[in-house]
């Protein structure tokens, strides 16, 4: 009985003294399952756990290239047909919820053929998979993605250049926002081209 007392006594005082060793280091977070599971072993640019060697100042985030303009403060200028160069064309704070606003707003890149048919070319790559080529809402993937609209439907047919814009921008019902594929100008002649499938063009 007294052994096993002098044992219990031991192991309780081992416990206590591997206790207090392990608490001395508080950047050790002891042994770890698949490591590689918890720091991805990719550069991850919000995520800096060893220095990086490649990138200058050893961050996995780069600063952006020399020039870049952030989305929010995107300005442009447009050449007209008479050779005028109008500027700051893309002003537009508006926000998600703004559509009744942006619908009041118009076209700043006045209408041209050219403009149209840049907008034609923009909407055949970024629009025709889903609302089809001729705005009827029946593309390839509106065959699987039901609820596109047709431009020419009683709805839709009237609705301002600001209104598709917007929706370009933000989105709206089942359609994504596409503003990180379309730039502002290309949105604006993409409502030029909208505007004939409006009418049944």
């Amino acid at each position: 009985m007294k052994n096993t007392k002098s044992y219990i006594a031991i192991v309780f005082s081992l416990i206590a003294g591997l206790s207090l060793v392990s608490c001395n280091s508080h950047d050790d977070t002891g042994w770890e399952f698949a490591p590689n599971m918890y720091n991805s072993r990719a550069y991850e640019p919000l995520t800096q756990i060893n220095s990086n060697s490649i990138n200058p100042g050893g961050l996995n985030m780069r600063k952006p290239v020399a020039g870049t303009i952030a989305r929010r403060k995107f300005n442009t200028k447009f050449t007209q047909e008479d050779g005028s160069v109008v500027e700051d064309l893309m002003v537009y704070d508006f926000g998600k919820d703004d559509l009744a606003l942006a619908a009041n707003v118009k076209n700043p890149i006045p209408w041209s053929e050219q403009a149209e048919e840049e907008g034609k070319v923009l909407y055949e790559r970024n629009c025709m998979h889903c609302h089809g080529e001729k705005g009827a809402g029946d593309g390839k993937v509106a065959a699987k993605y039901k609820g596109v609209p047709n431009y020419s439907s009683d709805a839709l047919k009237n609705v301002s250049a600001g209104h598709i814009f917007h929706v370009i921008t933000f989105g709206k019902g089942r359609m994504w926002p596409h503003a990180a594929q379309v730039t502002p100008i290309e949105r604006w002649k993409i409502a030029h081209y909208v505007a004939r499938l409006q009418i049944g063009g």
